[in-house]
């Protein structure tokens, strides 16, 4: 593997265009139009890239963390394989975050602010909040749902009330998600007291918790459609989204093993694509 490619893995470009995304449904979403963020692609672009590269350099940071975890868990990865050094990712990171900072400043201050902040709630899972298990699934889920919130400051310099109800799916989804990923890697993260559910209590209880998250997630999904917040074109992608999710979560209570965990926890990033694009569709529709 080269260095280059190496760096690309680091970063999981496909995790840094659904947060760039995200950012562009939030302003979608925020001001129901996409002539607005057309119109307005200055500050759409600086919001693409200021998601897309801290999600990246996130994503980096973490691998940095987790290095000797992933010995474990995952030897092929690109810091544990030694295609990238430990410090060069941290240098990559670096890179990394100040270009996204100085997007999120061209956007404006307000915007600086929710990034910093978004940045300081990453760091704080990495360093503190990993080994916390639940808790630190929480703060990995707010990290999620928070590019949603910063579109919908880049377009309106204001949190919409619609914008929060959309973010808290995504907070619960995500959150599913994060639980069935501690399934999967729960033997490198006994090896260093990470107190995830399936270390603490079991895969098995671990598995009805991420189903319970998914299931809630899909519970609310149908609000937005009431309360007038979407057009109907909302209803095709979500309903795949919530069949995604009720699919997902029979199956990891059936097989909470780790090879199946796996299966779920990619299936679902599939899900919470497709549910981005139910939300742009139903705002813009």
């Amino acid at each position: 593997m080269g260095k280059p490619a190496a760096l690309l893995r680091l970063m999981r470009p496909v995790n840094c265009v659904m947060m760039g995304f995200a950012v562009i449904v939030g302003a979608a979403l925020a001001t129901k139009s996409v002539s607005t963020i057309t119109r307005e692609w200055q500050n759409s672009l600086y919001g693409f890239m200021t998601g897309f590269m801290l999600t990246a350099a996130s994503m980096t940071i973490n691998d940095y963390y987790d290095r000797e975890i992933d010995a474990v868990n995952e030897p092929n990865r690109p810091i544990p394989s030694s295609a990238v050094k430990p410090q060069e990712a941290l240098t990559f990171a670096l890179a990394l975050t100040v270009i996204g900072l100085i997007a999120a400043f061209l956007t404006g201050y307000f915007c600086l602010i929710t990034a910093v902040a978004a940045w300081i709630v990453f760091v704080a899972y990495t360093t503190v909040g990993k080994r916390s298990g639940l808790p630190g699934n929480f703060l990995v889920s707010i990290c999620v749902a928070i590019p949603l919130i910063y579109g919908s400051i880049v377009a309106t310099n204001a949190v919409q009330p619609n914008v929060s109800l959309f973010a808290l799916i995504a907070f619960l989804s995500n959150t599913g998600r994060e639980i069935t990923k501690g399934i999967v890697d729960v033997k490198g993260d006994q090896s260093r007291h990470v107190k995830t559910l399936a270390v603490r209590y079991g895969e098995k209880l671990a598995s009805a918790a991420a189903a319970a998250f998914y299931l809630l997630a899909v519970l609310l999904s149908p609000i937005p459609l009431f309360l007038g917040l979407v057009s109907i074109w909302f209803i095709p992608l979500v309903a795949i989204t919530d069949l995604g999710l009720v699919a997902s979560s029979i199956l990891l209570l059936r097989d909470y093993s780790r090879g199946n965990a796996r299966k779920i926890k990619n299936m679902v990033l599939l899900w919470l694509s497709i549910g981005l694009l139910a939300f742009i569709a139903g705002a813009v529709g």
